[in-house]
């Protein structure tokens, strides 16, 4: 099985992926890394890049850049660990890799606790929590 930890690209996600390190080397489990680029940055980079030079960016591309990010997140780890970028929705993409894959656990980024120390979540760190048909660990932020 495999610990899949899904990033964005905010400062948080090396914290985030720290701890799911931490999980997978427990647990003595691969780590999955993955970050979902949205539609939207899609079609923004491809709106950019057919302006350069007219040609559409091809789809392998977007998912290199995505992994990209992954890997960026990745940078303070030493143990090993496997990137993986996607295009689409991200809670949708997040769940429907893990059921493909069969991970152990899904860990993903929360933000804070409010002042009456409940916990708050982002709405795709939400829409994972309530989707997921496996166990998702949230890791707030520091």
């Amino acid at each position: 099985m495999v610990i899949l930890v899904a990033v964005d690209r905010s400062d948080r996600a090396k914290h985030v992926v720290e701890e799911a390190a931490e999980l997978a080397q427990a647990f003595e489990e691969p780590l999955q890394i993955i970050h979902i680029m949205t539609r939207r940055e899609f079609l923004d980079i491809e709106t950019t890049s057919v302006k350069k030079d007219n040609s559409p960016v091809s789809l392998d591309k977007i998912r290199a850049e995505a992994a990209r990010h992954a890997e960026n997140a990745a940078s303070d780890i030493t143990c090993s660990y496997e990137t993986i970028g996607r295009v689409g929705d991200v809670s949708a993409e997040v769940t429907r890799y893990a059921e493909e894959q069969g991970v152990r656990y899904i860990v993903v980024g929360g933000r804070k606790r409010s002042p009456a120390g409940k916990a708050v979540f982002g709405s795709k760190t939400q829409s994972i929590l309530l989707e997921a048909d496996r166990p998702v660990v949230a890791i707030m932020g520091e």
